[in-house]
């Protein structure tokens, strides 16, 4: 039976009408073709779906579009055609919710990072007042996935009640769970705020203008023939034109999560809107909404409504890259959409017909991959790096936000310009380039060589005069009082830039005068109140000042390129510890930021940056295949360097972080703490990427020396689901919550410089509803960021 009914509909938008021979003539022409008429084909004679309905879209048009097998096997058989209409099920979440949400957020009546409970009082029920519609649009609310159908209630207005009621399952913004209640919710919040029922308002704001003139919810009586049933309901009736989702149903066929009936035709023109239009929300908006917005360090990437890297993404297929986005449906739809090289597949079944089984999963990646292959699509070199900005990751593991892990061979600048033979600082033998080299400790070559021992001993260049910054030249001192002296090696000066003042933290007009160059080659932590950062900005100005030349030798963030993380520092707040308005976790190399100063603060120094060879936005300091040499006498590893963008953000604060300890940066403590107590509160915030472990330390040094502290051991457990910002913010709102009379919270703000951030914790608003609200500066940040990356 099944294959007597695998005819062609229709091959492309072309062949509409074309004979039969004609279309088979088209479908040799491109072997591919052949190769998704034999899925689909074999998905049918195998039992994985009565029958389908595939539309292909590229460069702005349809290529492909035809039906397959069966639109009804019972009680009656009818043929597949192109025209049927399907249950979208849950891609109603991103057709119809998500569109009506995204067009409130670009009117200004909605704000993502918003409470939902400020548009709906009677959500806060029950612990969920801080869930914002981020949360609720990225699925990582922490609500459960659905309203409890095993009690006998119906309507609307039971469905909300149930859902305002629903308890947590997880803190929010702590774990991806896919949830309908998220968008049952985000249901009754758009028309809460339009005061229209949801069908009413996407039939006139998003279907009709689109002329998308079969695609609504509740369809009507005269469109049932067109119809393809889902399967038996629990009355043994065969659903047709009613919805399939049970609580749908319940509700009355009208859902945020599931209710709409559409076809692959519709579907196409909603596809090229999002491509290339700008009828039903702006460019900005649609970048917004299909680019990744939940948690940075979350190991499920999502858009807003959208998926694009998540377990419920098979259908972007094997070779679409990370970076396009879609949306499955449980009846056995799908959509898939790629900017990178404008393509998009439709993919509608009623695979659940007529008993409930079938399955879609493969089909839809085998599709994807099949009309890549057909297409001979490629991703430039230029989309690739454009791409690897983005998410910093590979894609080896479905579904997984892993940074991509390696053995590395990375030369960083200074190898890079003794591979140049020094030709970018102009070497001359007759008149050598006298050099001025800011440096420490870190700046070695991949022989183990110093920098200031290389360039004092390169042909045509002359080492005049050495800069130390914080720590000294061998970064070993913790004080302020560091004097000049002599590098025995090399018989050069040594000035030291750091000091109890500002002057004492510049270079002087005198040291500068008998150089011509200026070399900076230290290694940065990639946290902004790291001091060399603003060691770097001075320099920057001094040499547009005297009208000197500076090369800033480049070297990895050690804490990755990828994540750019928590607050950005108040204007007009600049400091030594945050030379300008950049997150704490910036995600740049120190030539980048280089960059970024003189641009930005418009210093307008003639700068140079010597990239190097073969580092990654992903790559973390142990792909480089390079020795750690502790970049100042704290900072001794990286699993230190990876807590301390949040550790370091709260250490003004009157707490230990363990300096004078073994393991500074680890550890946070104090006499009044009661470690037991710490980490039970900590540990049951669920907080990504760290457990935290009651322990007694005495510190030799720094706060609290030589005084027993209670505290906790901070043990991290996956750095990629780390924010470390917030758990800094974490780690105050706790000791600010356990002991209000002792914890002086003020303090944090002496590093974080951000003024918001500290009233709200002072207030006792929850860290994951603050960490939020730094996402629209953050955004704002990465456009400007992205001007100045090298890698």
């Amino acid at each position: 039976m099944f294959t007597a009914l695998l005819g062609a509909s229709c091959l492309t938008s072309e062949a509409a009408t074309a004979t039969p021979a004609a279309q088979k003539e088209q479908a040799q022409k491109n072997p591919g073709f052949a190769a998704i008429d034999a899925i689909m084909q074999d998905a049918v004679a195998t039992h994985q779906i009565p029958g389908g309905v595939v539309l292909i879209g590229h460069d702005g048009k349809v290529i492909y579009r035809k039906a397959y097998g069966s639109r009804s096997l019972e009680p009656t058989q009818e043929k597949m055609t192109v025209d049927t209409i399907f249950d979208m099920a849950s891609l109603t979440k991103c057709i119809a919710t998500t569109t009506a949400v995204m067009q409130l957020v670009q009117q200004g009546r909605v704000r993502l990072n918003e409470p939902v409970a400020h548009y709906l009082p009677d959500f806060a029920q029950n612990g969920k007042g801080e869930i914002t519609v981020r949360e609720l649009m990225t699925h990582y609310s922490g609500l459960p996935p659905d309203i409890n159908l095993k009690t006998p209630w119906q309507g609307r207005e039971a469905a909300y009640q149930l859902a305002m009621q629903t308890k947590l399952e997880n803190p929010p913004g702590t774990r991806f769970v896919y949830s309908d209640i998220n968008f049952e919710t985000l249901g009754f919040l758009v028309e809460k705020v339009t005061g229209m029922s949801l069908d009413q308002y996407t039939l006139k704001y998003v279907f009709t203008p689109l002329g998308m003139k079969h695609t609504r919810y509740l369809p009507p009586k005269e469109w049932l023939p067109l119809i393809a049933p889902t399967q038996y309901d629990e009355n043994h009736h065969m659903l047709r034109g009613v919805v399939h989702d049970p609580t749908a149903r319940r509700m009355g066929g009208v859902a945020g999560h599931a209710g709409l009936f559409s076809t692959a035709d519709d579907l196409s023109i909603f596809a090229e809107e999002l491509l290339h239009g700008d009828k039903i929300l702006s460019r900005p908006i649609i970048e917004k909404m299909s680019t990744p917005q939940g948690p940075a360090t979350g190991a499920s990437l999502r858009g807003l409504g959208w998926d694009i890297d998540s377990p419920f993404s098979t259908n972007r297929g094997e070779l679409l890259p990370i970076g396009s986005y879609g949306h499955t449906g449980f009846t056995g739809t799908s959509l898939w959409i790629d900017p990178t090289t404008d393509t998009y597949i439709i993919l509608l079944t009623n695979r659940v017909h007529p008993n409930g089984g079938g399955s879609v999963v493969d089909l839809r990646a085998r599709l994807a991959t099949a009309t890549v292959e057909a297409l001979h699509l490629t991703v430039s070199e230029k989309e690739k790096l454009r791409l690897a900005r983005i998410t910093g990751y590979n894609e080896s593991i479905m579904a997984a936000h892993r940074l991509f892990v390696r053995n590395g061979d990375v030369k960083f600048g200074i190898d890079m310009l003794e591979a140049h033979n020094f030709s970018d600082l102009h070497p001359d033998a007759a008149h050598p380039v006298r050099i001025g080299l800011v440096t420490n400790q870190t700046a070695v070559d991949s022989q183990g060589r110093r920098t200031a021992d290389v360039l004092a001993h390169a042909p045509g260049l002359q080492l005049t005069a050495i800069f130390s910054p914080e720590h000294g030249i061998a970064g070993k001192l913790d004080t302020t009082q560091i004097g000049n002296s002599r590098d025995e090696a090399t018989g050069a000066p040594i000035y030291s830039v750091y000091g109890s003042s500002d002057a004492k933290r510049r270079p002087t007009p005198e040291e500068l005068a008998n150089i011509d160059a200026i070399v900076y080659d230290i290694q940065d932590i990639g946290v902004r109140f790291y001091t060399y950062e603003t060691t770097l900005g001075y320099f920057l100005e001094a040499a547009a000042k005297t009208g000197k030349p500076i090369y800033v030798l480049d070297r990895p963030n050690p804490i990755g390129g990828a994540y750019v993380q928590g607050p950005i520092a108040d204007a007009g707040r600049e400091s030594f510890a945050s030379y300008w308005r950049t997150p704490i976790r910036h995600g740049m190399t120190i030539g980048e930021l280089a960059r970024m100063f003189n641009g930005e603060r418009a210093i307008g120094a003639r700068l140079t940056v010597v990239p190097m060879q073969g580092w990654m936005r992903g790559d973390w300091y142990d792909s480089t295949g390079r020795l750690w040499i502790n970049p100042s006498p704290n900072m001794r590893s990286l699993t230190a360097a990876t807590l301390y963008p949040g550790i370091g953000m709260i250490e003004a604060s009157n707490i230990s972080v363990g300096r004078g300890t073994d393991t500074p940066f680890e550890l946070v403590g104090a006499p009044w703490i009661d470690g037991v107590a710490l980490a039970h509160y900590l540990n049951a915030r669920k907080i990504d990427g760290v457990r935290f472990v009651p322990v007694t330390f005495t510190p030799n040094a720094s706060v609290y020396a030589n005084q027993q502290c209670g505290g906790i051991n901070i043990v991290l457990t996956d750095r990629y689901s780390l924010d470390a910002p917030e758990m800094g913010l974490e780690l105050a709102s706790a000791l600010h919550h356990l002991y209000p009379d002792k914890y002086k919270i003020s303090g944090i703000d002496a590093l974080m410089r951000n003024k918001a951030t500290l009233d709200a914790l002072t207030a006792g608003v929850d860290p994951r509803r603050v960490e939020e609200d730094w996402q629209d500066t953050i955004d704002s940040f990465q456009a400007i960021r992205s001007k100045y990356l090298l890698y």
